[in-house]
């Protein structure tokens, strides 16, 4: 019994502090990036989820439209992400915001994805740009949408006031969801 308790004091470290290194070696690229180099990754990711049946209807009734192109998750055991985006309101940028998320449980692996947050209703939309650090399932909900490969989207049965998509997976993660990932806004020029 003795054994299995060092074995254990000496393995959850060890897969803590890689897990943790993991995300910094991939998350590392994405912190140092401007706003221009934000924008470009945004409209390419735009770009990929327009491709997506439905996705163009979402996009003409949202009231804002929240894109992290990259979103790099990675954890063994204990996980954690990050990832940089920006905000566009009637197509323009206004403003450029990280999330980060860390998690515990059954997980292993690491992966990259894109992120698409709408904001059907206008004061869902103002609420998250009055807050100062916005945290899914607290701060607000939102009602993620399930988009696989050749699947399409219908906004006939979204009547949740803020919607979320992930794509573009790269890697393999157990377990997608936005729940408990927090955004905070940026200063980038």
């Amino acid at each position: 019994m003795t054994s299995v308790i060092s074995i254990q004091r000496a393995v959850v470290p060890t897969l803590f502090l890689t897990a943790l290194f993991a995300l910094m070696l991939i998350a590392s690229p994405a912190h140092a990036a401007s706003g221009a180099e934000i924008d470009r990754e945004v409209d390419k990711a735009l770009t990929d989820f327009r491709k997506i049946d439905g996705a163009n209807a979402f996009l003409g009734i949202a009231k804002g439209v929240l894109v992290f192109p990259k979103v790099y998750k990675a954890g063994i055991g204990i996980g954690g992400e990050y990832g940089e985006g920006a905000l566009r309101v009637g197509g323009k940028t206004v403003d450029y915001y990280s999330t980060a998320a860390a998690s515990i449980g059954f997980q292993l692996g690491a992966q990259a994805k894109s992120i698409v947050v709408i904001f059907i209703q206008q004061s869902a939309l103002d609420k998250f740009r009055e807050s100062e650090g916005w945290k899914v399932g607290v701060d607000g909900s939102v009602a993620l949408v399930d988009i696989g490969v050749g699947k399409a989207v219908d906004t006939t049965n979204i009547k949740d006031p803020v919607v979320g998509f992930i794509f573009g997976q790269k890697g393999l993660m157990y377990n997608l969801t936005l729940e408990g990932a927090k955004f905070t806004k940026l200063d980038k020029k």
